[in-house]
């Protein structure tokens, strides 16, 4: 028969079944929906929006491509503190198949933290995964060079200007009486576009007094309204004649923006005259393209050649530094600067000093942060490795848009470090010290002496060798006895000194990292002359000691035989006093080793548990047998041991009645002894009747049974071992 009500119970649990899976695909479609947005978000840069969407997915639904774009997003819109924690997941629980790239990031974020050990450690898993092997040697030879420029020490001094504000400020340059640079609105219009990579308003070029530029309270005008766009305005180089510029701007035509076929509006370098007090013929220079970006205009000294940074086919990395000749005003092909000074990372932010030094940033070379200003010898066409410029103008984080005036060794910068005011600041600097990069060094030095006069040698020779025993320098002491070398750090060195008619001598210093180090390396040599003198007084005084020694033995010899009967005799005493000793050692041997043999007095006992006879009787108890096994089994491990066992009675019946019976209770227990294995001549038995008892009785009557069973024991003495 059919349950009706059960029937209905299964029908309402398929409905809910069905629910569920509605439900639950319904929520799986949301999320790949979900992420579906945000790589839109992500591939059109819009990061600001991707993030919202992928802190979500990471939290329900994380994969190896949700974290990826999730600390890139963070990455790329500079917070490097919630990029650290992604990357961070991202190599530790998604690493199968991961671009080597992520380790680099990760380390980016590291140096942002100054976490440098840890940065260096991913970095150096980013060059292991190198398909170049010269990558990883290259590394550690940059690790050496960054740690030389960091021995100069403070090589500037650093000024946050008054007009930063919590938003964006950087490019600055000198323009006549004022200072030019790309700036936001503090306080944005309701109606004002925002760039959906940050979501900060759009940059423009704004300028202000240079005598103000340390108060906060001036006020910052549009550097040129006829420049200002609804798109950014960047990074101004202006000619010596201040009647021509060029800056950075978004791809536009008409002051309209334009963009590639990826709806990514690029940047572009326009070129702008000044007419009339007006800046006008404003154009787009001829190799610009809406399908890369050509940004940071820089003029060389002689205005002949414009470098600028640009992610164009051909580019090494994502932005490589490129130079233009300009010839009358017409332009001629660019071309990059080639791996001296491009990495496969970015390289932004060019600028020629008037003393021929190329200035950019970099954070494919290595650095203290992300992007470091690195610094180039231009020699014609050719340019020197590129060296980190130092601290502190560089930091854990980014710093770029440099320029210096080379006659006063003063200028700006730009950096996002901690202690701003902003996102990115505007920072004066003053460089006070030259940028000499050497290598650690240490000095060995010292005085070359007579080790007896303790005089000063001249003219001793002084070798310097390596740890394979191959010279490196050799100096002759002047009047003064000394000498010193230059070394370098982190190596073993031999000293070794010579000098006519002196011996020879040498030391071998192993060096740490400390540099300039002063290093003893001094010697002490001895004359041959001395050696001579010393020789015969040694010679002399050995004679003298033979008749001494040839004295002695006649003496010794008298004495030889009274020392013989007196040995003899000693000896014999020696014996008995060693049979004594070795007595001694024996007994603290076996107290040591054995808990049953205590020492009582002057007698050496087997303390067992007490052997007890029942009232009148001398037979061995069942439960005694076990305790004289205990015996037994010492006397079997100890061949020599001989015992005497002592039998006592209580004191009821008549003195000689128990002295009997004791001597049977004393027999009994040798007897069994015996039994077990043990030779007689081992074990001797001796009654003592009531003579020696635990307990004392005045009268029979005033000990209990169990008192008086105390006082009838046989106790076990040890006679020899």
């Amino acid at each position: 028969m059919i349950n009706l009500q059960d029937s209905s119970k299964m029908k309402n649990r398929k409905k809910l079944l069905v629910i569920i899976f509605v439900f639950l695909i319904q929520f799986i479609n949301a999320q790949d929906q979900e992420l579906a947005r945000a790589k839109r978000f992500f591939d059109k840069t819009y990061y600001s929006e991707a993030i919202i969407l992928y802190q979500k997915l990471a939290d329900e639904r994380p994969s190896q491509e949700v974290i990826k774009n999730l600390a890139d997003s963070y990455f790329y819109t500079n917070d490097l503190i919630k990029a650290q924690r992604y990357y961070r997941l991202l190599v530790s629980s998604y690493s199968n198949n991961l671009d080597r790239e992520y380790y680099f990031r990760y380390a980016q974020t590291l140096k942002a933290t100054n976490s440098y050990d840890d940065a260096n450690v991913n970095l150096k898993k980013y060059y292991a995964k190198s398909a170049n092997a010269a990558d990883s040697v290259n590394f550690e030879k940059e690790l050496k060079t960054l740690e030389n420029v960091t021995a100069i020490g403070k090589r500037f001094e650093i000024k946050n200007l008054g007009i930063n504000t919590p938003n964006s400020e950087f490019g600055a340059v000198k323009y006549k009486e004022d200072l030019v640079f790309a700036g936001v609105k503090l306080k944005p219009g309701l109606f004002d576009k925002k760039y959906k990579w940050d979501n900060e308003t759009y940059l423009n070029l704004v300028s202000i007094p240079l005598k103000n530029i340390n108060s906060a309270d001036s006020t910052v005008h549009y550097f040129a309204k006829e420049l200002k766009t609804g798109m950014h305005e960047s990074n101004a180089v202006f000619t010596k004649d201040g009647k021509t510029m060029y800056f950075t701007r978004n791809n536009s035509k008409n002051g309209r923006k334009k963009k590639d076929d990826k709806k990514i509006s690029n940047l572009q370098i326009f070129k702008a005259e000044l007419v009339e007090g007006k800046w006008t013929n404003i154009a787009s220079l001829p190799f610009n393209s809406p399908n890369y970006s050509v940004e940071h205009p820089a003029l060389s000294a002689d205005e002949k050649v414009l470098y600028f940074a640009s992610d164009m086919p051909g580019s090494l990395g994502s932005f490589d530094i490129y130079s233009v000749n300009i010839n009358k005003g017409a332009f001629d092909t660019p071309k990059n600067l080639g791996p001296q000074i491009n990495t496969d990372k970015r390289e932004q932010f060019p600028y020629a000093s008037a003393d021929n030094k190329l200035y950019f940033s970099s954070d494919g070379l290595l650095g203290y942060g992300s992007l470091d200003v690195f610094v180039s010898e231009i020699n014609g066409s050719e340019y020197s490795k590129p060296v980190n410029i130092g601290l502190p103008l560089n930091s854990n984080l980014d710093d770029f848009a440099f320029n210096i005036d080379s006659n006063t060794k003063e200028g700006f910068f730009a950096s996002n470090r901690e202690g701003g005011k902003g996102s990115d600041d505007i920072y004066q600097f003053k460089e006070i010290k030259d940028l000499i990069v050497e290598d650690c060094k240490q000095f060995i030095a010292g005085t070359i002496t007579d080790i007896d006069t303790q005089l000063v040698l001249e003219n001793a020779t002084v070798l310097l060798q390596d740890s394979e025993n191959k010279t490196l320098n050799t100096i002759t002491t002047s009047a003064d006895g000394k000498f010193s070398f230059t070394v370098a750090c982190e190596a073993s060195y031999k000293i070794a000194a010579f000098k006519e008619n002196y011996t020879n001598a040498s030391k071998i210093l192993t060096l740490d990292k400390t540099r300039d180090k002063v290093n003893d390396g001094s010697l002490a040599l001895r004359s041959l002359e001395a050696i001579k003198k010393e020789e015969k007084q040694i010679a002399e005084n050995k004679r003298k000691q033979e008749i001494i020694i040839e004295e002695e033995n006649k003496k010794k010899e008298a004495l030889a035989a009274i020392e013989l009967k007196e040995k003899e005799k000693k000896a014999k005493e020696a014996a008995i006093v060693a049979a004594e000793v070795r007595k001694n050692e024996k007994v603290k041997e076996i107290l040591a080793q054995e808990k049953d043999v205590v020492k009582d007095k002057d007698r050496l006992i087997i303390k067992t548990d007490p052997i007890y006879f029942d009232y009148d009787l001398w037979y061995i108890r069942k439960e005694s047998k076990v305790i004289l096994g205990r015996v037994v089994e010492l006397m079997k491990k100890y061949p020599e041991m001989k015992i005497e066992i002592g039998s006592h009675t209580d004191s009821r019946g008549n003195e000689k009645y128990n002295a009997d019976l004791s001597q049977k209770r004393a027999n009994s227990t040798r007897e069994f002894i015996i039994q077990s294995g043990i030779d007689s001549k081992r074990v001797s038995a001796k009654g003592y009747g009531e003579s020696v008892p635990i307990i004392k009785c005045k009268t029979d009557e005033s000990c209990s049974e169990e008192e008086h069973e105390l006082n009838r024991r046989s106790e076990f003495v040890i006679k020899n071992l």
